[in-house]
């Protein structure tokens, strides 16, 4: 069991058992980005394959997004019953199994099953990494959450350039898809034991504050930023390329270049974001990072052609995706403990609601109007983002306190 902040702060290094379990932590987001982008890049070869039309595979998407909400209630159940890390371990176990399975799949419904365990699996995950992360911060006694979610985004770069290498070489679907999954498997067998267990995690040292009952008022707040916060990230990785290609005329190669713009700006965002927070506080960053993709969408909406867009997309890029972890942040300071456990995978249930409205909200008023109209909807989205920074902390000082009051909104 390793000391509390104070005792460490003292002794000026961490201990070693916590810097491990944030390396494994990091491991754990890149792989589930890594095998999501696998997954969602290999849609126009499973396309192929089992010959699905573009409706079956928005249809099959949004199911995925549904059954990953069932995943973050399971892993809230596995939390509470064993700990973090072992919901954090059987979900990768179940990434891992899932891929096989879908790899192998004969036919149409054994893939949609197939995919209905990933989703699952998607959402023990998603769940488990953010409690893991949230009881590292605690041990750490600052603000580290935002790189975890740097290593979600480049294990999502490393896992689209991971499909391009192997559609270059004419590895076959299933070969592509089987290794995905051994990569999974073996960084859940490397790295799952680092991770924190019951008496570093919901045991430890900084979870001995009695744990605070959690107003329903400040879940829903919190909660509705994070689906935002994931609506428009949804939205430019499902519609931006179809706005350059369909609204602004681009070709194809062009147009994908929208979300590497986007995708590499928010890496570059998650890495610096903990430095950002530690000095300025969140309420800042989460104000100056909702103006910042604010003023990256106006200039999506405006835009007269792809290369304007593109510039808006990097902008965007370099704020918005920062605001998820500072809410998971944030919600580390309301209890502490088991209690953490149970509040983490319900917030995480609203990253779920904001992907499908993200996807579906976008592709109606694309569909009534254009695609530029459809961008005004996560543009208004991020402008009230910027209202709702208020709700966050000045100063990062809470975070090795786990019940901490949040403020109220003004």
């Amino acid at each position: 069991m390793f000391p509390p902040p104070s005792t460490k702060s003292q002794l000026g290094e961490l201990p070693q058992p916590l810097r491990a379990a944030r390396a494994a932590n990091s491991v754990a987001f890149a792989l589930q980005g890594f095998f999501l982008a696998v997954v969602l890049t290999e849609l126009p070869q499973q396309k192929d394959r089992f010959g699905l039309t573009d409706g079956l595979i928005v249809a099959l998407v949004a199911v995925i997004s549904v059954l990953a909400g069932a995943g973050s209630v399971t892993a809230e159940r596995l939390a509470l019953r064993w700990s973090s890390r072992t919901a954090l371990c059987i979900g990768l176990w179940v990434v891992a199994a899932s891929g096989v399975a879908i790899a192998l799949s004969p036919n149409k419904p054994m893939l949609f099953v197939a995919l209905g365990v990933y989703g699952v699996g998607v959402g023990i995950v998603d769940a488990g990494t953010n409690m893991q992360a949230v009881f590292i911060q605690h041990g750490y006694g600052r603000f580290v959450l935002s790189s975890f979610y740097a290593a979600w985004s480049a294990g999502s770069i490393v896992g689209a350039l991971f499909v391009a290498a192997f559609e270059g070489l004419k590895v076959s679907l299933v070969a592509s898809v089987l290794t995905a999954a051994a990569v999974v498997a073996i960084g859940v067998l490397v790295f799952g034991p680092r991770l924190l267990g019951t008496d570093e995690a919901e045991a430890g040292p900084a979870e001995q504050k009695p744990a605070t009952s959690v107003p329903t008022r400040t879940f829903l707040i919190f909660g509705g930023v994070i689906a935002l916060a994931f609506a428009i990230d949804l939205a430019v990785g499902n519609w931006s390329a179809l706005y350059l290609k369909d609204e602004l005329l681009s070709s194809s190669a062009t147009a994908a270049l929208a979300l590497a713009a986007y995708q590499g700006a928010s890496l570059v965002g998650r890495l610096t974001g903990d430095l950002w927070v530690r000095r300025w506080g969140p309420r800042m960053v989460v104000r100056v990072a909702a103006i910042v993709g604010s003023v990256g969408l106006v200039i999506v909406v405006a835009a007269p052609g792809p290369v304007v867009a593109i510039l808006g997309f990097l902008i965007a890029g370099i704020g918005l995706p920062i605001i998820a972890p500072l809410c998971f942040s944030e919600a580390g300071q309301l209890t502490s403990g088991r209690d953490l456990d149970a509040l983490i995978a319900r917030l995480n249930l609203f990253n779920y609601a904001g992907t499908l409205v993200g996807g579906a909200v976008v592709g109606a008023v694309a569909d009534a109007a254009d695609m530029r109209a459809g961008f005004a909807i996560p543009l208004a989205f991020a402008i009230v983002l910027i209202g709702v920074a208020r709700v966050f902390h000045t100063r990062t000082g809470a975070t090795t306190s786990a019940a901490a009051p949040a403020p109220e909104p003004a």
